[in-house]
C-alpha cells in the first residue's frame, strides 16, 4: 500500500503479534493494518503518530459469546451499554446470543428485527448467531443465507420459554441439515436427564447448587455430541465448558477426525467454588463455576490447545433477579467489560504471556466464525486495537462499568491490565474508559474458501 495512504501509525514497545511481542510500528490505511514494521520505521509525511510508550498494543478483543438481549428484555441490557462495555473493556467485536431476546433469533424475519435495533447504536462491530429450536428446521439454511455466524441449540431448558431445548432426535435433524450446507452448531451441553436425577437447588448454600449441576451431565452430553457430530461429518461446538473431564473426550474426538471445537469463560478460570459465599448469586451460572482443582485442570487444557477460547458469556439481568435463593436467581455472569484483565490477572500468575492471551481471546474466536480479518495483528487485518497497561492494577468497582446493570461476580476485585484505549478500524472508540460515539458495524458471514 503506498505511503500516501496511510493516516496513522501507533508505535508502542511491546505489540503483540501473531509471531510473538516487539517493538514495532503499525501503519493503518483505510480502517485496515497496512504495515507492521520496526518501531522506528519511517513515518509516511501525511501520518499521524501515537506513541504508546510500554503499553501493550494487542489485537481488538473478539468476543463470541455476549447476550445483548435487544430487543424484549432491555432492561438486562442492550445494544448501546453492551458495546459501550466492549469498547472500554477492549472488545471490537462481539456476537450477539440468539435468545434472551425477544424475539429470539430463529427466523430471518427476527433477524432482521435484531438488526435494525442494533445498526443505531452499536460501538462495535456487531454478528448475529441464529438459534436451532423445535420446528425451525428450515429457517437454518434462509437464516445461513442471511448472514448469521452459526446456530446455538441447547439440549435443556435454556431458561427462557420462547428459546426451547432440541430433543435428541430435534438434534440429529438440525445438525444433518446444517451440515448440509457446510454451518456450524453451538452447544450448551449438559445432559437434561442427569440433571432431572440430581438434587434440586434450593436456598443460598453455593455447594448444594453445584451438587444440582454434576460434572458428569456436561461429560455425557459432549460424548453425545461427539458421536453424533462424527456420524454426521458436522461441525460442531461446545460452549463454555467447565467440566475438566471432558478434555480426554475432546481430545479423543480430534484424534479420530471430528471436527469439534471448544470455549471456555473467564468465571471459570478465575473464580472458584471454594470461594463463592452462601448467598451470593452473582456467582450463579449454568455450567457452574467449579473447584479449584478442575480450574486446574481447564488452564492445563486451555495451554495444550485442547479449549480453543475463551470468551465471555455474558449473561446479564436485572439486580432484583438475583435473589440469594441459588434455586430461584438468574443464572448468568456479568463480565465483558472486564474479561481481558480477569484472564491476564489469571495467565499472568500461571506463566503464560499476553500473545497467549490474544490468541485465546481474539485470534481463534474470530478463526471460529470465519472472521478472517479480525482477530491480530498483521498486515490486511481490521485496524482493531486493544491499547493495555498490563502491570497496571484497578480494583473493580461496579458502579463505574457501563453494563446496564452492575451487577457483576468481580466487585472489589483487584486486578491486572488496565485498558487505555480500544481502536475500531483505525479510529479510537474508547479512551480510559470513556467510549466515543457509536461507529460499529453489522457483520455477516463470510463465505469460506
Amino acid at each position: 500500500m503506498p505511503d500516501a495512504d496511510v493516516e496513522l501509525v501507533l508505535r508502542s514497545r511491546r505489540v503483540v503479534t501473531p509471531d510473538g511481542m516487539r517493538a514495532a510500528s503499525v501503519s493503518v490505511a483505510g480502517g485496515r493494518i497496512a504495515a507492521v514494521e520496526p518501531y522506528d520505521a519511517e513515518v509516511p509525511a501525511a501520518a499521524r503518530v501515537e506513541d504508546l510508550g510500554d503499553d501493550a498494543l494487542l489485537p481488538g478483543l473478539v468476543d463470541t459469546h455476549v447476550h445483548v438481549n435487544d430487543p424484549g428484555r432491555t432492561e438486562w441490557e442492550g445494544f448501546a451499554s453492551a458495546t459501550r462495555a466492549a469498547a472500554a473493556g477492549g472488545v471490537t467485536t462481539l456476537v450477539d446470543m440468539p435468545l434472551n431476546s425477544i424475539p429470539p433469533t430463529t427466523t430471518v424475519e427476527a433477524l432482521e428485527t435484531k438488526r435494525a435495533v442494533a445498526r443505531r447504536s452499536a460501538h462495535v462491530d456487531v454478528g448475529f448467531w441464529g438459534g436451532a429450536v423445535p420446528g425451525n428446521a428450515a429457517d437454518l439454511k434462509p437464516l445461513h443465507d442471511a448472514g448469521v455466524l452459526g446456530f446455538k441449540c441447547f439440549l435443556l431448558p435454556s431458561g427462557v420459554e420462547e428459546f426451547p431445548q432440541l430433543s435428541p432426535a430435534e438434534l440429529e435433524t438440525a445438525l444433518a441439515e446444517i451440515a448440509g450446507f457446510g454451518g456450524l452448531l453451538i452447544v450448551h451441553a449438559e445432559d437434561p436427564h442427569l440433571i432431572d436425577g440430581a438434587p434440586p437447588p434450593t436456598g443460598p448454600r453455593y455447594a448444594d447448587f453445584l451438587a444440582s449441576r454434576p460434572r458428569e451431565a456436561e461429560n455425557r452430553a459432549i460424548a453425545g455430541l461427539i458421536a453424533l457430530a462424527g456420524r454426521l461429518d458436522a461441525r460442531v461446538h461446545v460452549l463454555h465448558l467447565s467440566s475438566a473431564e471432558a478434555l480426554p473426550l475432546i481430545a479423543d474426538a480430534r484424534r479420530e477426525g471430528v471436527r469439534i471445537t471448544v470455549e471456555s469463560c473467564p468465571h471459570f478460570l478465575t473464580l472458584t467454588a471454594e470461594e463463592v459465599p452462601d448467598g451470593a448469586t452473582e456467582f450463579k451460572c449454568c455450567p457452574p463455576i467449579r473447584e479449584a482443582a478442575n480450574q486446574d485442570a481447564l488452564w492445563q487444557g486451555l495451554a495444550a490447545g485442547l479449549i480453543d477460547c475463551v470468551v465471555s458469556d455474558h449473561s446479564p439481568c436485572t439486580a432484583d433477579l438475583k435473589v440469594d435463593d441459588f434455586g430461584r436467581a438468574w443464572g448468568g455472569i456479568s463480565s465483558l467489560q472486564l474479561g481481558l484483565p480477569a484472564v491476564w490477572s489469571a495467565a499472568r500468575r500461571r506463566g503464560h504471556t499476553l500473545r497467549d492471551v490474544a490468541r485465546w481471546m481474539s485470534t481463534a474466536p474470530a478463526a471460529l466464525v470465519g472472521l478472517d480479518h479480525k482477530g491480530a495483528i498483521e498486515a490486511g487485518r481490521d485496524a482493531d486495537f486493544a491499547v493495555l497497561a498490563p502491570e497496571e492494577t484497578f480494583t473493580v468497582d461496579p458502579t463505574a462499568l457501563h453494563h446496564r446493570n452492575q451487577v457483576t461476580a468481580y466487585a472489589g476485585r483487584t486486578l491486572h491490565g488496565v485498558v487505555r484505549s480500544t481502536w475500531l478500524r483505525g479510529r479510537k472508540i474508547a479512551d480510559h474508559g470513556a467510549p466515543t460515539e457509536p461507529t460499529g458495524r453489522l457483520l455477516e458471514r463470510q463465505p469460506r474458501a
